[in-house]
């Protein structure tokens, strides 16, 4: 009976699989919203200011920190959960593929999260004139909150690595 349930409990590991699908059609949905994007501001180009021009990159910038975070998401959660990725030889693996524990996939994301937030709130202070101090504070506040859970969680790894 007890050989059944370890087994049942193994091999429910595979419940995952659909998540991790699921978050590369977000990636594909990323994606398209990031050639959106630059198909959108093609025309207006030589008629757009500079500071347009910076808010359109920043939103590009935060799309790509957005998909790299699923991709490190779906490969190390694929990794460390279901099964080892098989690469072909003509493929290169990724450097930081199976290095990745659930500490470190953890950092990585908090980490992520605070690049996120600091493009958001980059964006948020171009646009300060349009914008009330209330929805600015707040957005600070938010982000240092991020800004310390992520040394937070890094100080925690750190003293639990010692130990």
């Amino acid at each position: 009976m007890e050989r059944i349930i370890e087994k049942t409990i193994y091999a429910s590991r595979w419940l995952m699989f659909p998540v991790y699908v699921g978050l590369s059609f977000g990636f594909i949905l990323l994606t398209v919203k990031f050639f959106q994007q630059i198909i959108y501001v093609i025309p207006d180009i030589l008629i757009m200011s500079e500071s347009g021009l910076v808010l359109i990159v920043l939103s590009l910038i935060d799309i790509a920190l957005v998909g790299g975070l699923l991709v490190m998401v779906m490969f190390s959660g694929y990794e460390n959960f279901i099964a080892k990725m098989q690469t072909n030889h003509r493929i290169e693996r990724l450097g930081w593929m199976g290095t990745m524990d659930v500490n470190s996939i953890k950092n990585k994301v908090a980490s992520s999260i605070v690049a996120i937030s600091s493009v958001h709130l980059l964006r948020l202070f171009m646009e300060a004139e349009k914008i009330s101090n209330d929805k600015i504070m707040w957005c600070v506040v938010i982000h240092l909150t991020f800004v310390f859970s992520a040394f937070g969680m890094a100080y925690i790894d750190k003293m639990s690595k010692k130990k």
